[in-house]
Order: structure tokens, then C-alpha cells, then sequence
């Protein structure tokens, strides 16, 4: 199987190219690249196909072989690989996902993608929808009660669920010692994205996330904007935000008067290979 490894800011998947590439069995592949002792090494895989009603579709899968609806990073690296590899010519283009069509912006130099503007849609802050089983509407600094300890979380679906946290010294949390507990808690149907979130200025955060799924990651797109948009229905920030993630930073801008986050950043490309997959899987 042929692949490509790309991170946007250090969230980093393997793409596979369904143009010319067919994985049968994607949970089962996802679960075996993402390895990253005996595999490629990845928080998941991205494949990359045909869309009936957009230019291009993406399939998620996490690194624990599930399927996600959406993921930032990785839509901003399937716009720079349909471009860099010659499958598109166009700098606007749509996406399909999980979470419905997304609109992309690229911006090109020397021939290249250097960086992506995503409009990722409206927020969703039903509960219903997030989904949080919760009563209060929307669900803006509700407490939650993990392993005996109270916090407080604001919940919003980009096309995924994420719970944000506000909290002091983010980069001093044990996150491994909290994050599987958020993920799993029985408030959240289909597991949750946790956000742990410090708040520097009106216009900056620091953001640390445990993605459902993958553990711990460098950096989650639709984590960042969930943040934005949690800081502002807290009144902690302006609706532009720099948000510092452990591999990097994203411009995140929530437009109110028109309901749309948009995201701006970089994509890049690790190497391009090949791979023999074992036989029960390939």
C-alpha cells in the first residue's frame, strides 16, 4: 500500500490516495499504521476518495481503529496533498466529511500549499447533538464530577464532540491521569474530545487535548476551534484567538453575526513510501 505521512502541527496521520489505492478494511489498517513501534507510526489514517457532491471525500479512522466524524489537521493536509500530487489545480475547493461538506482556501508558494483556511462550519451547542446528557442548554460551564473531583466544562460538537476545560498551568497537567476518564464518562454517549484549556490574554490560549481515540496529541483542528468558541460563550476572549497547541499554533476566528469558525493553518508533508500490510488485513 502506497501512503504519504503528513502532520498539521504535529497531528500526524497516514493518507492513502482511493484514487489509486483500495483498503478493504480501514479500522483493522488504521490500527496497524498508527503503530508506531511496529508500524508507520500515526495518531490514525486518512483516505483520501472520490465525492459524489464535493471535490474530494475524507475517511478518519483513530489510532485505536474508530471512526471520526472530522478532524482539522487532517483536512488542511488532504487540501495540500490534492494540490501538491496533481489532483485538483483549484485553491478553493470542498470536502466531504463525516460532519457534512467543508470549504477550503489554499494558500500556494513556489507551487506548493503552504497553508489552509478551513470554514468548519457552525458550532453545535445542543446538547442532544453534542452529545452531552446533560439538561442545561448550552452546556456552558457545567460542573462534571471526575474520579471524586469537580470541574467545570463547556461542550461543543464540531462535527465531533469536545468537552473544554479552563484551568491554571496546562502544562504541568497529568493528562494521562484524567483525559481517559473525560473520554469515557458516561455524561458523554460517543466518548468525548477533551480540551484543557489556559487562558493567556483576550486573544490567546494555551490548549492541551486528549482526542478520543488517540490519547494525547500534538494538536487537534476541531479542538481549537471548540476552545474558541467555549473561551467566547465564557466571555474570556475576543472572537479571534491564537491557540498555542503543544506542535504549533492555529488561528481560529468565530464569525458570529454569519455562525461559522473558520481555521487557519499550516500543512506538511513527513515522506511518501510503501507499505506490505499482513495478510488478515490487506
Amino acid at each position: 500500500m502506497k501512503f504519504t505521512k503528513m502532520h498539521g502541527i504535529g497531528n500526524d496521520y497516514v493518507y492513502v490516495n482511493c484514487f489509486e489505492e483500495s483498503v478493504k478494511n480501514p479500522a483493522e489498517v488504521s490500527k496497524f499504521v498508527s503503530d508506531r513501534h511496529f508500524g508507520i507510526g500515526s495518531d490514525g489514517l486518512i483516505l483520501i476518495s472520490p465525492s459524489a457532491t464535493a471535490d474530494f471525500r475524507m475517511n478518519i479512522y483513530n489510532a485505536d481503529g474508530s471512526q471520526a466524524e472530522m478532524c482539522g489537521n487532517g483536512i488542511r493536509c488532504v487540501a495540500k496533498y490534492v494540490y501538491d500530487y496533481g489532483l485538483t489545480d483549484k485553491t478553493e475547493i470542498s470536502v466531504e466529511t463525516l460532519a457534512g461538506i467543508k470549504y477550503l482556501r489554499l494558500q500556494v508558494e513556489n507551487g506548493k500549499v503552504a497553508s489552509v483556511e478551513v470554514n468548519m462550519g457552525a458550532p453545535i451547542l445542543e446538547p442532544k447533538e453534542i452529545p452531552v446528557a446533560v439538561e442545561e442548554s448550552p452546556v456552558v460551564n457545567v460542573p462534571v464530577e471526575v474520579k471524586g473531583k469537580i470541574y467545570h466544562m463547556t461542550c461543543v460538537s464540531m462535527g465531533n464532540p469536545h468537552a473544554i476545560i479552563f484551568m491554571n498551568n496546562v502544562k504541568d497537567l497529568d493528562i494521562e491521569a484524567s483525559g481517559p476518564y473525560f473520554e469515557n464518562h458516561t455524561v458523554f454517549p460517543k466518548r468525548t474530545n477533551t480540551e484543557f484549556v489556559e487562558v493567556l490574554d483576550r486573544n490567546t490560549v494555551n490548549m492541551r487535548v486528549w482526542e478520543r481515540g488517540s490519547d494525547e496529541t500534538l494538536a487537534c483542528g476541531t479542538g481549537a476551534c471548540a476552545t474558541t468558541v467555549a473561551c467566547i460563550l465564557n466571555d474570556k476572549t475576543e472572537n479571534e484567538v491564537t491557540v498555542h497547541l503543544l506542535g504549533g499554533d492555529l488561528k481560529i476566528r468565530w464569525d458570529r453575526e454569519a455562525n461559522q469558525v473558520y481555521m487557519t493553518g499550516p500543512a506538511t508533508v513527513v515522506f511518501d513510501g510503501e507499505i506490505t500490510l499482513p495478510d488478515d488485513i490487506a
